[in-house]
């Protein structure tokens, strides 16, 4: 269950962040509003995860995923481009997320 509460907050960061370019600056407010509240849900979901989750995981979980999440869909969905090097940088984020975990004791 810890584990699926990280997700889901994972997921609404990843949509609040997403939204943020729909703003306009917070100019918009539907956006706006949808923004807050992703974030508003995501940290209420993380702090209900850290309850059972060690802080160096599920923020390096939390943090590395959304990172790779919002860099993906900048790409796939606002044409954002990516090169090499951000592709690199990217995987290592996700190693770095891998190796903070092999050593965690859960």
């Amino acid at each position: 269950m810890p584990y699926l509460l990280l997700a889901l907050a994972i997921t609404s960061e990843v949509c609040a962040t997403s939204l943020l370019k729909l703003t306009d600056g917070f100019s918009r407010p539907w956006p706006s509003l949808a923004v807050a509240v992703g974030y508003a849900l995501s940290f209420a979901l993380l702090g209900r995860a850290l309850k059972h989750i060690p802080v160096s995981v599920a923020y390096a979980l939390w943090s590395g995923a959304g990172t790779a999440a919002v860099a993906t869909i900048g790409a796939c969905f606002f044409g954002e481009a990516l090169g090499r090097l951000q592709w690199c940088g990217l995987a290592l984020v996700i190693a770095g997320v891998v190796l903070l975990n092999l050593r965690s004791t859960h």
